[in-house]
């Protein structure tokens, strides 16, 4: 029996209670929302988990232009820049609306934001909140105002499963609670479900996070953008922890150094160092760990004592694995961090679906291109939160017709995808590995068991990636080091994706399986 939630018809609801999810609802308010959580409000998003901060050019020596500049070089070529533009222009805007609603950034004894270096910064421009611990601040703090809101109701515990479609038009949303199945009848849904990191071993997003709005998203019909593109963090903390623990770049950019087992400082011959782009810190290291050497961040120098007190957060994670950062080397690994790709969306948050609107790590807008620049995240997430809200309450509410309700879809489990994903859709790639990732995911795609929506988004990443014949940013293959001429970005439905997927060469799947 599926139960209509009659009395939250029309609402808009939004999935996920990640910094997008909760800018969302509190922007969109007097107007009414529904948060719909699987987890408890703000718990197992990546949001929450972030050390780093929020990049704004609010320095007296930086500037919206120089912030840009930054991103479209980290992004190699791929970013929209248009939209780059807009977002970073928000950014001032952005740290001011979450001042408004209770977020207290640190401040220096003068009383102006103390601004943080990260790697392809040229600028101090990383805005936090108690140190390292900056992700869960935010989050605390938004969502006491959510709790203090009167117009957003929160769903705790319900899954989202699928979309409801009134043929090409959002009509509601199926979930699964804990009495069975609910639909909430509406024409405006706001995906804000995070990222892809629960597809892999090695990674530092929530392991249940594998990229739930996409799969929802895309069974709906939306164009996907850019699905290739993975970014792997490049210093998580190597331990039997899981997720691993994330040691975050500001720890380099306070001055510690990433050394081999043989004390070598290997990037020092590489433009940029320590602080070169993600991708090509993580290529490094993951150079060093195939040769069967290890990496260590030596941090004694640059903080020693200071550790603790600088990164508390980092300090403890440390010290869960037997690791004193004043004393000891850190020993790091690349692990999956950040998803480029995702739902393409236009300027507001728009999907190519009428009333789906993207926020976040989940979308694809152009601001990140090829490679994120550290720091853009939870920035794009708190601005497309907003703009997303803006856009909603801008146009009328449509009524929905009759809901017909499928059945409720088997719970999700990446289990079966996870070991697939790892060892075919690694940092570095070829069309090899790329064919067996597809001959593995695809019969996972086209069932209907738990593995089917990881097994969809999964099997997008490896599509794309094995149209791209070229390296670039975050997408490195083997077979094609090199990087084309022109960057152009891609996007693709669910059904031209299977359609790849089934045309590749049979006798090519066999070979490489």
């Amino acid at each position: 029996m599926t139960e209509i939630l009659e009395h939250l018809a029309g609402r808009t609801v939004i999935v996920g209670s990640g910094l997008a999810g909760l800018m969302t609802a509190l922007t969109l308010a007097p107007e009414p929302s529904v948060i719909v959580t699987r987890a408890a409000l703000g718990a197992e998003t990546s949001s929450a988990w972030a050390q780093g901060g929020i990049a704004a050019s609010v320095g007296a020596d930086d500037s919206a232009a120089l912030h840009l500049a930054d991103t479209l070089a980290a992004g190699d070529g791929l970013c929209d820049q248009a939209i780059a533009a807009d977002i970073i222009a928000e950014a001032p805007a952005a740290i001011a609306a979450l001042e408004q609603a209770g977020v207290r950034f640190d401040r220096n004894t003068a009383g102006d934001l103390s601004l943080g270096l990260e790697a392809a910064h040229n600028r101090r421009r990383i805005v936090h909140v108690e140190g390292d611990g900056s992700g869960a601040a935010i989050i605390a703090a938004l969502i006491q105002a959510v709790m203090k809101t009167p117009a957003i109701s929160v769903l705790e515990g319900f899954e989202a499963r699928r979309i409801v479609m009134d043929g090409e038009q959002v009509a509601g949303l199926l979930c699964a609670t804990a009495n069975g199945a609910a639909i909430l009848p509406t024409s405006r849904v706001v995906l804000a479900t995070g990222g892809i990191g629960g597809l892999y071993d090695a990674t530092t997003n929530p392991m249940g996070n594998f990229g739930q709005g996409i799969a929802l998203a895309a069974r709906a019909g939306a164009a996907l953008a850019d699905m290739e593109f993975v970014q792997f963090h490049p210093t998580a903390l190597d331990s039997r922890r899981r997720p691993l623990a994330l040691i975050s770049e500001a720890v380099r950019g306070e001055g510690a150094l990433l050394v081999n087992e043989r004390g070598e400082r290997f990037m020092a011959r590489i433009p940029g160092a320590e602080l070169a782009p993600r991708d090509v810190v993580a290529r490094a290291i993951s150079a060093e760990i195939a040769r069967g050497g290890r990496v260590f961040l030596d941090a004694r120098d640059a903080l020693g004592s200071r550790f603790a007190a600088r990164f508390p957060v980092i300090s403890s994670l440390c010290g869960e694995a037997g690791i004193d950062p004043a004393r000891d080397l850190i020993p790091v690994r690349p692990a999956v961090h950040y998803h480029m790709g995702g739902v393409a969306t236009d300027a507001n948050g728009r999907s190519s679906v009428p009333g789906l609107w993207v926020a976040g790590e989940a979308a694809s807008t152009g601001l990140h291109g090829a490679n994120r620049l550290a720091s853009n995240s939870l920035l794009e997430a708190a601005v497309m939160g907003m703009r997303a809200a803006r856009d909603i309450s801008g146009m009328p509410a449509s009524g929905t017709g009759p809901i017909s309700a499928g059945s409720l879809p088997a719970p999700a489990d990446a289990s079966v995808v996870r070991p697939i994903v790892s060892r075919h859709l690694g940092v570095l790639c070829n069309a090899g590995a790329l064919h067996g990732a597809i001959a593995a995911l695809l019969p996972l795609a086209e069932g209907n068991g738990p593995a089917a929506d990881p097994a969809i988004v999964a099997l997008q990443i490896a599509v794309f990636a094995s149209l791209r014949m070229e390296s670039r940013g975050a997408h490195a293959r083997t077979d094609f080091p090199l990087k084309l001429a022109n960057a152009n970005r891609r996007q693709m439905c669910l059904s031209d994706v299977l359609e790849i997927a089934r045309a590749t060469p049979p006798y090519a799947l066999a070979r490489s399986a």
